[in-house]
C-alpha cells in the first residue's frame, strides 16, 4: 500500500488547462503536493497526477459537466511523482482565455475524514 499525503487544513492547490487538458498553469502549493516543479508540470496531461483507482466514470462525468460550461465538483484521488497518494475536493470551472479559447481551472483543498471515506464507498461501487 503507497504511502498518503494529507493536506494541511488551509492547503489551496491550483492548477489550469486548455480544452485537452493540458497543464497552462500550476501553483506552487499543488507543484508541492505533487512532487513536481512547475517546468515538469507545464505542457503535460493534467492526468500525470491521477491515481489508477479514481474509476474512469467521475472522469467521464467531470468533462461530460465542464464542457457544458458548468462547474464541476467532486472528490479526487491523486498520485505523487513518488508514487504516494493524496486526497483533495475539486472544484473545476470552465472559462474562456483571452484568446477566447475553452479552459479549466480546478481549485482543490482537503476534504474531510469522513468525506473522503463515503468517496472511497462510492468510488468502489463504480469500478
Amino acid at each position: 500500500m503507497s504511502r498518503e499525503v494529507v493536506l494541511k487544513d488551509n492547503a489551496f492547490l491550483v492548477s489550469e488547462t486548455n480544452s485537452k487538458g493540458i497543464i497552462t498553469f500550476a501553483n506552487d502549493e499543488f507543484c508541492s503536493i505533487a512532487e513536481y516543479s512547475k517546468d515538469e508540470l507545464l505542457g503535460e496531461p493534467h492526468n500525470i497526477v491521477r491515481h489508477e483507482e479514481m474509476p474512469k466514470a467521475a472522469f467521464e462525468d467531470l468533462w461530460k459537466t465542464v464542457s457544458k460550461g458548468l462547474v464541476w465538483q467532486g472528490f479526487v484521488k491523486n498520485k505523487t511523482k513518488s508514487g504516494a497518494f493524496y486526497w483533495v475536493f475539486a472544484t473545476v470551472y470552465p472559462f474562456k482565455n483571452e484568446n477566447g479559447e475553452q479552459c479549466f481551472m480546478s481549485c482543490r483543498r482537503k476534504p474531510r475524514e469522513s468525506e473522503v471515506k463515503k468517496a472511497i464507498e462510492l468510488y468502489r461501487t463504480m469500478n
